[in-house]
């Protein structure tokens, strides 16, 4: 296993910095990073920079220059929220109104899993720079409450139907449970030997993706225990990514393959219920499934874009904005 270097960063950042001074006139640079600019992370083991573990399959080296938008606190209707990892910030997005940004959060540190309870005004950004999970109003720009994660880096959240949240800590196989989105949390070791997201269904239960070794894998906790238990998965998985329920089945996002399998669990075995392909992606790290449709932060491709949930098939829409290292996103009502 080799985890990318901070000298092989180095490099691309300044080769980064030399490509944008040349070509910079004020405003985003437009740069899409190929796949020969990127790292890719080894199954079994997260990728990293400056010493924070990312979720992400593959990480661009190349980054677009940051333009701020000051928060638009007027509009109505569903707001949707992208974390940036690289740029240490939150970009909001009014779509259906429109596409483009229309406010900056700047209060979480290395920002990756979002999260929120059945779409609800009250939402949940990881801050994996700061070991933290900060809980925001749908329009707000500063966190309403802030937990700290002590067991390790959190990466990605979920909110259960009564209101716990279940925090994944990436590089371990632990979750960190907060009874009522309080606390100081509760360890749970998840039988993961690498857990990257996870999930409540509407029952309760929690599910977790990462690996068991070099192998991808999932895990769950039934509502009112104490423990995982190894799911047996029907088909194989490249990289895991988000995990969320849709409303009839458990969902896990294939970060590599550009799929999203739908699966009903019983006795400890999945089964594989559909398959939604999203064309044109690079790397959907923690997609969000809001209703009938589903985003896509794209860190591969460094945009977010819309697809139509179940259909998937091509984009209907891309979001624009200052992306830099896309990870995590969310749909919350205003």
């Amino acid at each position: 296993m080799k985890i990318s270097s901070l000298a092989n960063y180095a490099v691309g950042v300044t080769v980064a910095a030399a490509l944008l001074a040349g070509c910079s006139t004020g405003g985003s640079s437009g740069l899409n990073p190929s796949m020969s600019t990127q790292s890719k992370a080894i199954p079994g083991h997260a990728l990293s920079y400056n010493g924070r573990l990312i979720a992400s399959a593959v990480m661009p080296q190349v980054r677009p220059i940051q333009i701020p938008v000051s928060p638009d606190k007027k509009k109505k209707g569903p707001i949707q929220y992208i974390s940036n990892f690289y740029a240490s910030d939150i970009l909001s997005f009014d779509y259906p109104k429109g596409t483009s940004s229309t406010g900056t959060i700047t209060a979480a540190t290395d920002p990756q899993g979002e999260c929120t309870k059945n779409g609800k005004k009250t939402w949940w950004a990881v801050s994996s720079g700061s070991d933290q999970v900060m809980e925001f109003k749908a329009g707000g720009t500063s966190p309403i409450s802030t937990l700290s994660v002590t067991a390790g880096e959190p990466a990605g959240c979920s909110v259960s139907g009564k209101g716990d949240l279940a925090v994944s800590v990436l590089g371990t196989g632990d979750v960190v449970i907060f009874a009522g989105g309080k606390g100081s949390g509760t360890t749970v070791s998840d039988g993961l030997s690498n857990t990257y997201f996870l999930g409540y269904d509407k029952a309760g239960d929690l599910f977790v993706d990462g690996f068991n070794g070099s192998f991808p894998g999932m895990s769950e906790m039934k509502a009112g225990g104490s423990s995982f238990s190894i799911v047996t998965l029907p088909n194989s998985i490249s990289f895991p990514g988000g995990v969320q329920w849709d409303g009839k089945f458990i969902t896990l996002n294939d970060q590599s393959a550009a799929s999203i399998y739908q699966y009903t669990v019983s006795n400890g075995a999945a089964t594989l219920e559909g398959t939604v392909s999203l064309n044109g992606v690079s790397d959907c790290v923690q997609t969000w499934i809001a209703g009938k449709i589903v985003i896509c932060p794209d860190a591969g491709n460094n945009n977010t874009t819309i697809f139509k949930y179940p259909a998937g098939g091509s984009a209907i829409a891309t979001l624009s904005g200052s992306f830099d290292l896309p990870i995590g996103a969310v749909q919350v009502k205003k």
